[in-house]
């Protein structure tokens, strides 16, 4: 057996990464509870027919797929069926589609509108990169029941302030609408194309114009398509240069210029709460997930490569498992990146997270008797104490106490037993003193 490894695009997690996932975590869900959202979780896998279809062909091809076993599977193998024929489950992609089977099975269990959050890892069979992961976690919001635009003035709060309470530098919201873009494919000519010219524009920060307009061509849009669009691709200005720009593009698209409406609604919305200045309104935003039906959102933050969070309106998903007509909304944490933002920039809580209030020397089995009431009335506190397993050498037992970043070290001897008092090192400053337990029990 070779050297132990794991596959590429997956991480372990030591006590301290894992302490630091859980401040992310914890300072989302604190939020999300504020906002009136609630719990759940759903399977790592779920039936392939479930996924398919949803994601767009690319999404698809980045499913992780598990083969069937037995008897049936074999023999077609060896009659050169294909392996890839024989799979009826899938690992996740992400947690939306299965949201909206939960919603469809359970909806008689639930009450409209529903109001979800949910934290546990999702699956892309993508090539691994800086902050491009094949498991991940994915920390989502989302709304169910309705079809309010109170509910895309909600996420920009929570992005505002989960990422503010986790000092992310200088995000910028990006915001942008399906229905625009389903206008602009009106307004060029290439309605059928609409699929098309969002995965394509969706890559416009990672590969360039040109690029981009080479796909469009690959895709099959007319020259002319193309040059109509770059005015939109290229665009820059204000929030209000953009509105004017796309009221005069799409005015012969119904369906465009009801995206422009809903967006400035939600603009005008987040200036009155004040939370606008760190809002972008992006043209060539398009997300290239096929289920997005209105708004769709994109978090960046200084320094960083990529998104950190994502999300937008899907309304209609839940047609696809017999729950007509439901309007649906959500957003996305992507907290593994969040976590490269915060350890990059040295924006975790300089205390340890995960260490020790208080370690135990061991003098040997009489003396860890007596500890052990004082153990107990610590833990009662809700402290973390241990108490060193064996009489090891001092300079052992002091080196864990570093290890594990314990903020005190008691020592009770003999000598401390027959005195009734304690000694207590203080590992910070290094200070030592003698005292009453009760004394340092208050001070704790």
């Amino acid at each position: 057996m070779g050297k132990p490894s794991i596959p590429k695009g997956t991480r372990d997690f030591l006590p301290k990464q894992m302490a630091r996932r859980n401040y992310i975590f914890n300072t989302a869900q604190i939020v999300f509870k504020k906002f009136g959202f609630q719990q759940i979780e759903t399977p790592a896998i779920e039936n392939l027919s479930t996924l398919t279809g949803k994601y767009g062909d690319e999404g698809d091809q980045l499913m992780f797929k598990i083969l069937n076993r037995g008897d049936k599977f074999k023999k077609a193998v060896d009659h050169g069926e294909k392996e890839s024929d024989f799979a009826e489950l899938a690992l996740k992609y992400d947690q939306t589609v299965p949201l909206a089977r939960f919603v469809a099975q359970h909806q008689n269990e639930i009450v409209f509108p529903f109001k979800r959050f949910q934290i546990q890892p999702v699956w892309r069979a993508d090539r691994p990169g800086k902050g491009r992961y094949r498991e991940f976690y994915q920390c989502d919001i989302d709304v169910v029941g309705t079809d309010s635009l109170i509910c895309e003035v909600e996420f920009i709060q929570v992005f505002y302030e989960v990422l503010t309470a986790l000092k992310i530098p200088d995000f910028n919201i990006k915001i942008n609408n399906r229905k625009v873009l389903a206008g602009i494919a009106e307004v060029i000519g290439e309605v059928d194309k609409i699929i098309d010219i969002t995965v394509a524009i969706d890559k416009l920060d990672k590969i360039g114009i040109e690029k981009v307009n080479e796909e469009l061509a690959s895709r099959g849009l007319s020259q002319k398509a193309i040059d109509q669009l770059q005015p939109l691709i290229s665009f820059e200005g204000s929030k209000q240069e953009a509105f004017s720009f796309l009221r005069t593009f799409l005015k012969s698209s119904e369906t465009g210029m009801k995206g422009v409406e809903e967006l400035a609604y939600i603009v005008d919305y987040c200036s009155e709460l004040n939370i606008d200045k760190c809002l972008t309104l992006d043209l060539t935003l398009a997300r290239g997930l096929n289920y997005y039906t209105g708004a769709i959102f994109e978090v960046s933050c200084k320094n960083f490569k990529g998104s950190i969070c994502g999300g937008g309106r899907y309304d209609g998903l839940t047609d696809q498992f017999g729950l007509k007509g439901i309007g649906c909304a959500g957003i996305s944490f992507g907290a593994d990146r969040i976590y490269d933002v915060l350890e990059e920039n040295n924006l975790f809580p300089q205390d340890d997270m995960d260490g020790l209030d208080v370690l135990f020397v061991n003098f040997g089995l009489k003396e860890e008797h007596y500890v052990m009431t004082f153990v107990q009335q610590l833990r009662s506190k809700g402290l973390s104490v241990e108490v060193f397993p064996t009489a090891a050498k001092m300079k052992k037992q002091l080196s864990y106490a570093d290890y594990r970043n314990a903020k005190h070290v008691v020592m009770i001897g003999e000598n401390e037993m027959n005195s009734g008092t304690i000694r207590v090192k203080n590992m910070l400053s290094g200070h030592q003193e003698d005292c009453l337990f009760d004394d340092f029990f208050q001070k704790l």
